[in-house]
């Protein structure tokens, strides 16, 4: 169902009409009495001509958005296209920022739409598609090995590792999953829920895959994913999705008054009827082609001309001839010319390269990533267990001692003390432990590979002007660049949360580092050679205690850089305190992104107050 992010099919079904999936989209005639609907025949004033779009990120519903789009355009409309989350779609429906949402998931998102349609802000205009949908699923060599329903998966926990994966932190079906593990239903409430994307799961799903290993995960129809593995779907799960597999119908809703000021968009909305084989194809060219929503929307309404003729039966053109006429006569715009089209026809295949490079990568080195993975998990689990173990007041003190320790300074402490038993007070504990395991561990990584590199850079001028490229690089390029084939190689967890962490902060202990070295008096350097030093000699008796504080500063600019990470980590499912930032951004929940954005505030001010270097004696 998504790119990003699937909502939870809740509590009741609704029967695919006979042979639904078989027919192409838009293939259902319109009902019988749709040309009396309101509005037919109606010119929308030029207000209508902008119309404003929701798109949740699913790539079913970022499919039939770019369908309906495509059609308004060659009808004379200007579509505009925003990508939010569920919640903050019905939010900005109800403030008149969004006209239009097609991906109204029943009864899944009940709780998300009720209210605005209680208070009228949002109105449904019906039914796009029936027979969808969403439950937990198993490969089928799992399914045959006896985990067929929701009470079996207690039985197989070693071999999932006590892990369900689902979508992104904060929709609907993430959230039914966490209510299902803290009530403890079919005994699963030691499993953990790993919450990423949609992209995300079905990489981890395929890594399962190809090795045979059993994995439960979040899985929904329509979508390529039923066509690409052999899966089964769990019975049992009615309390958690609702009956027949979580079954739902999805729907079409705007703000209120729309379908009055703009009628002739109301009744195109009005005739919008998808079906599962058609939303399918449409996923596969966006996920499995690569190609973008609107070629792959421009393509299937030209092999489908049938269903556009559907949807505009009644409808005029904004200029006010009739849509479906003007359609079959509308021709090809003329492709540009010149230069400039010259020039993009002969695209670099950068990115082409770089995928080939990956999937090269990835089926060649499959041995390697996975002993990498087992290494990395190992040390941030073991960190991890390690905090956990002590007793909450027992680390408090610690930590709090820790800063007197290395500060001297009472008024430190006990801001320490009571920063951790504010975050102890709020609930994010575990959630902070996590973090903080994920940053020790990027840290020391960071550091013995930084440290000396800039030693080495410092010493060698070529070997900095060779890495001084690169470090702009890590430094530049957006981190989600580097996540996805970190994503691809390493699957779901803490270990592309940590990789893509550590390419992130390493820049900073190189650079400075190198300029701790570089900037030792020279008269420091003669007088050790004066007196017989050897090269190694020199390093640590006189070049690294002179430069001690400039390398201090660098970790701990590492250490900021690391946590400034967290909310990036938890989209790969790497836990800590990014997953309620990320669920609270999705649920428009303000109290709980205050609450988690403020205890990362509190952990950086205790990090970087205990790591900071000595502040050295100023002369007057």
């Amino acid at each position: 169902m998504a790119t990003l992010t699937l909502p939870l099919i809740g509590t009741s079904a609704q029967a695919a009409p006979a042979g639904d999936a078989a027919a192409p989209i838009g293939d259902t005639a319109a009902p019988a009495g749709k040309a009396a609907a309101p509005g037919a025949g109606k010119r929308d004033p030029v207000t209508c001509q902008t119309v404003r779009f929701s798109d949740v990120g699913w790539t079913d519903v970022t499919a039939t958005t770019a369908l309906v789009t495509q059609l308004l355009r060659s009808i004379g409309y200007s579509p505009t296209v925003t990508v939010l989350s569920v919640p903050v779609t019905f939010a900005s429906i109800q403030n008149n920022d969004i006209d239009v949402f097609l991906g109204n998931w029943m009864p899944a998102q009940e709780a998300d739409r009720g209210r605005y349609v209680e208070d009228g802000s949002v109105v449904v205009i019906g039914p796009n598609l029936t027979g969808a949908k969403y439950t937990l699923a198993v490969p089928a060599y799992t399914y045959a090995a006896g985990l067929r329903d929701f009470k079996d998966i207690q039985r197989f926990a070693p071999a999932l590792n006590e892990s369900i994966y689902g979508i992104e932190p904060g929709n609907d079906g993430n959230r039914h999953v966490l209510e299902m593990l803290k009530q403890n239903q079919f005994g699963l409430g030691g499993f953990k829920l790993i919450e990423s994307s949609e992209q995300g799961m079905l990489a981890q799903v395929e890594r399962g895959y190809r090795d045979k290993k059993p994995i439960v995960f979040l899985a929904w129809e329509p979508h390529p994913m039923n066509m690409r593995f052999d899966l089964k779907y769990l019975a049992g799960g009615d309390e958690v999705f609702g009956p027949n597999f979580g079954g739902a119908t999805i729907y079409t809703v705007t703000r209120k008054g729309y379908s009055a000021e703009c009628p002739n968009m109301g009744r195109l909305l009005a005739n919008l009827k998808f079906t599962l084989r058609g939303e399918s194809e449409m996923m596969a060219a966006i996920l499995d082609r690569h190609e973008a929503p609107e070629i792959a929307a421009t393509e299937w309404l030209k092999a489908n001309p049938t269903a556009a003729m559907a949807w505009l039966e009644g409808v005029l053109t904004f200029e006010g001839r009739a849509a479906a006429s003007a359609l079959a006569h509308t021709a090809p715009p003329p492709r540009p010319g010149g230069f400039e089209q010259w020039i993009v026809s002969h695209k670099i295949p950068v990115g082409d390269g770089m995928a080939v490079a990956i999937d090269y990568v990835k089926t060649h080195g499959t041995y390697l990533f996975d002993g990498i993975s087992i290494v990395i998990r190992g040390m941030v689990n073991g960190v991890t267990a390690l905090l956990r173990a002590v007793p909450a007041p027992i680390l408090i003190v610690a930590v709090a001692a820790l800063a007197w320790a290395l500060r001297r300074s009472l008024s430190l402490a006990l801001f320490v003390a009571l920063a951790l038993l504010f975050i102890l007070n709020q609930g994010y504990w575990l959630a902070t432990l996590e973090t903080l395991s994920l940053v020790m561990v990027a840290t020391l990584a960071s550091t013995a590979i930084g440290v000396p590199l800039g030693i080495a850079a410092a010493h060698r001028p070529r070997l900095f002007a060779a890495l001084r490229p690169a470090l702009d690089l890590m430094q530049t390029l957006p981190t989600f660049v580097y996540l996805i084939p970190t994503l691809v190689l390493f699957g779901l967890g803490v270990v592309p949360g940590l990789i893509s962490t550590v390419i992130f902060a390493l820049p900073a202990p190189i650079r400075l580092t190198h300029l701790g070295i570089s900037s030792v008096p020279k008269p420091l350097i003669e007088a050790g050679e004066a007196f017989g030093a050897t090269p190694m000699q020199l390093l640590w008796k006189v070049e690294l205690p002179s430069a001690a504080s400039t390398i201090v500063a660098g970790i701990t600019q590492c250490i900021m850089l690391s946590l400034s990470m967290v909310v990036i980590a938890a989209l790969v499912g790497a836990g800590g305190l990014g997953v309620p930032v990320v669920r609270a951004l999705n649920s428009v929940q303000v109290g709980m992104g205050f609450e988690a954005g403020f205890t990362i505030v509190l952990l950086a001010i205790i990090l970087d107050r205990i790591s900071r270097p000595k502040e050295r004696g100023v002369s007057r």
